[in-house]
């Protein structure tokens, strides 16, 4: 329960003093995990919510792609007509807008070893997500080719699973140190060049823990969009500035606690004020000089008993 608060927290979806924020009750319109919603939301400030709605869409179903027995190198080199060498979310808008301009075909699908219920699924929960979108009045702009606003974006939720280069192909949560790698269906996969700093959307534990769905991400982007958690180090700051003004946060957060903490003690007050006056409303009145009788056995004489 304290991680799931933790994360909400994280996600901007809960203040400091464990109430629901504006962003916390409009990402409860959303039948999503909490980061895909915040995804949706943020993407309406960044202009590029249409995109995003569709990659939000791809990752609700399992697999989209297929490998056939005996094809498997067929299938390998067809997937890689769609990669996005930056991004797997990307590769994902990619297929859809490819199969957009396809007319939705069936028959292409097949082509390009895509499940074809899988596509149609995505179009689905699409639908689904738009009609909440537009009830919630948030506007669905496309930013076009401008692709780093997605990357963004998709930082800006997923801040959290975060991983950055050590050695050659090999990475570690930047967070928690522990070691992670690129799953071989990546589009970073064996590109070449491999980023700096990563985010996930999920992490796989087979043989070795896989990361998969991966974007690369500017570090600076996580200083900005996760504070809570990573800082770029300036060569003019000294460490006994981030003490102070890691000091000055914790006594915003005791005072902000402090100040949520009287206004319950005051709601507690005044329901307890109002149980009492209800309960005293329920007293029954009683009339002078009349004497509550308790019900008594009838008195038996013998003229009752038929003698």
């Amino acid at each position: 329960m304290l991680n799931s608060m933790y994360q909400l927290w994280i996600l901007g979806a809960l203040d400091n003093t464990g109430a629901l924020t504006p962003t916390g009750r409009l990402m409860v319109e959303f039948p999503l995990d909490p980061a895909l919603s915040k995804m949706l939301i943020v993407s309406c400030d960044m202009g590029c919510s249409a995109d995003i709605l569709i990659i939000v869409s791809m990752l609700s179903v399992p697999a989209i792609f297929y490998r056939p027995k005996g094809r498997e190198e067929e299938s390998d080199q067809v997937r890689e007509k769609f990669s996005v060498p930056e991004s797997d979310h990307l590769t994902y808008l990619n297929v859809y807008m490819q199969w957009k301009n396809n007319n939705y075909s069936s028959i292409w699908c097949n082509d390009h070893f895509i499940h074809t219920k899988a596509m149609r699924k995505v179009r689905e929960v699409r639908s689904q997500l738009k009609d909440i979108m537009v009830q919630q009045k948030i506007n669905l702009i496309s930013c076009g080719s401008d692709w780093d606003i997605i990357r963004k974006c998709i930082c800006a939720a997923y801040f959290h699973q975060a991983a950055k280069l050590k050695g050659i192909g090999e990475y570690v949560n930047v967070r928690t140190g522990m070691p992670c790698h690129l799953h071989p269906t990546s589009s970073l996969f064996g590109m070449g060049y491999t980023p700096d700093y990563i985010i996930y959307h999920e992490l796989v534990m087979t043989t070795k823990e896989y990361m998969q769905c991966v974007t690369a991400v500017d570090g600076e982007w996580l200083a900005e969009l996760g504070p809570m958690f990573y800082s770029i180090k300036h060569a003019g700051k000294s460490r006994q500035e981030n003490r102070r003004r890691a000091k000055e946060e914790l006594s915003n957060m005791e005072q902000e606690m402090v100040l949520a903490q009287e206004q319950l003690r005051a709601r507690r007050e005044e329901q307890e004020k109002k149980s009492n006056t209800s309960s005293v409303r329920a007293v029954k009145i009683c009339t002078p000089g009349r004497r509550e009788e308790a019900p008594m056995t009838p008195r038996r004489t013998p003229a009752r008993f038929g003698l």
